[in-house]
């Protein structure tokens, strides 16, 4: 299994904790080494990985990574880090002909949900977002979450300010490469993002959901829920 890891951003809520979201040690370990520790124990066997902002010290860290802990490791650049994610997710396409998991340096996961999406056999021409129905419970920021209206395993809409969603963006995928057909149709539209190329997706009917089942995952994008990891991680619940 391969897996695409965006870490493309200025990640300027976090910059009090250092200048490089992907290179902030949380308890000792970068952001971006721990999700690459999980993928590769979800059995990722090759990483693709893309740097935008302070890129150069990024993909230096990886190369240091690669070659420390025999990992594969390839660098893309996104030299247009200042658009939306679809951008960064789009940048990969000639690397990636084949389902792959996608996900963002700064989003922790419970293993078993890396572990079941890696499981599933991807229906030709799909993509899967693995999706967390637990929406009043969450540990996340329930203002800066991503929503999605989801009915019978499939994406009906998604985005950060619909109001009838009935589950939360993950921001974990398991995609084929139709997701960057969708990605340049919904930048021909004007929406960069990943979530607009989910609702083009979702428009085909090409859209599905994996249910997380009520694991725990976090996105680590201020102090707060960097504070929130620290504690989760040390108690060993993430």
């Amino acid at each position: 299994m391969n897996c695409l890891i965006i870490a493309a951003g200025t990640g300027g809520r976090l910059r009090e904790k250092g200048p490089s979201k992907p290179l902030i040690p949380i308890r000792g370990v970068p952001l971006l080494e721990r999700v690459i520790a999980r993928g590769a124990a979800a059995g990722v066997e090759r990483f693709f990985v893309v740097s935008g902002y302070r890129g150069e010290q990024v993909r230096a860290a990886l190369d240091e990574l690669a070659a420390r802990d025999g990992i594969s490791i390839t660098n893309i650049v996104n030299d247009e880090w200042q658009r939306a994610n679809g951008v960064s997710v789009l940048k990969a396409k000639p690397y990636l002909d084949g389902p792959f998991l996608l996900t963002m340096c700064d989003h922790l996961v419970d293993l078993e949900i890396l572990r079941g999406l890696a499981r599933t056999s991807p229906a030709p021409q799909t993509v899967t977002l693995a999706v967390d129905f637990n929406v009043t419970g969450s540990i996340n920021d329930p203002e800066d979450v991503t929503r999605v209206k989801c009915s019978e395993g499939r994406i009906e809409r998604i985005g950060k300010v619909i109001r009838d969603f009935n589950a939360i963006d993950t921001g974990v995928f398991l995609c084929t490469p139709i997701i960057f057909d969708a990605l340049e149709a919904s930048q021909a539209a004007g929406d960069d993002s990943l979530s607009g190329a989910m609702n083009v997706l979702a428009g085909w009917g090409n859209a599905r959901v994996f249910d997380i089942e009520g694991r725990l995952w976090l996105d680590v994008d201020d102090p707060a829920s960097f504070s929130k990891a620290e504690q989760l991680l040390a108690s060993g619940r993430l």
